[in-house]
């Protein structure tokens, strides 16, 4: 397996090392590449964060694997910037996965709106389940999460030990800055999501995000009425 680094193959003493002697995030991207080739994939919430990876991700391979998972619950914007970024990058390979349920069957089974009742469940049917099919077929993934979003986030590497998914997750963008993000969408003229010009900095499913005012925490707007910061895709 070319001396792949997996999930089975995980050797913590070594991979602390590489996190510490990566030059920089491209350093990171050409490596992942390098190591997995078409064995990995981008698991892309076309945020703002996304838009700067799918970016950096296609300078060094124009025909990476992007993958969008479709809850059938997004934002018209969103699907809008799906299409703008397949204008920009043709060669992207970019899929966009749905779950098993459809909604009707999904209220069928636990009532309607399951989001606002049992997020997590709706979360896991919708998101997580869907990408564990599609990471079945790969030894790693990227991912756009930074450190500085949340408390959950700050000890991310660049090299990760997904337990969930019993998958490599790669993470480029993890010393970014908010500022640093956008800089480089406006520098870059990247599309972006223009529900952030209206105060969504993190955007989810339409019925689970709300625009933020006055807040440090760039994801106060998601499940603002649970406990609830993530989607659990980022949680072992």
């Amino acid at each position: 397996m070319k001396n792949k680094l997996t999930y089975e193959c995980w050797d913590g003493l070594k991979v602390k090392e590489m996190n510490s002697m990566f030059a920089d995030f491209m350093d990171v991207i050409k490596w992942a590449f390098k190591k997995y080739e078409d064995r990995i994939i981008y698991s892309c919430s076309f945020g703002a964060e996304a838009m700067v990876l799918i970016d950096l991700i296609s300078k060094v391979n124009s025909e990476a694997k992007i993958v969008f998972l479709d809850t059938d619950l997004h934002f018209t914007e969103t699907y809008t910037l799906i299409e703008k970024v397949k204008q920009r990058y043709p060669a992207l390979q970019i899929k966009i996965v749905q779950p098993t349920l459809t909604l009707t069957e999904q209220a069928k089974l636990h009532g309607d709106n399951l989001w606002e009742k049992n997020p997590n469940l709706c979360c896991y049917i919708r998101k997580i389940e869907p990408l564990k099919k599609e990471l079945a077929n790969v030894d790693a993934w990227f991912s756009g999460i930074r450190r500085e979003q949340s408390s959950s986030r700050k000890n991310t590497e660049y090299i990760n030990k997904d337990n969930k998914f019993k998958r490599i997750k790669i993470c480029p963008l993890i010393h970014w800055t908010w500022d640093e993000v956008w800089n480089y969408i406006r520098l870059n003229n990247l599309p972006y999501n223009e529900l952030h010009n209206k105060s969504y900095p993190s955007i989810g499913c339409e019925m689970c995000t709300l625009p933020i005012i006055d807040s440090e925490n760039l994801r106060a707007g998601r499940w603002a009425n649970f406990d609830k910061q993530e989607c659990g895709l980022h949680q072992s």
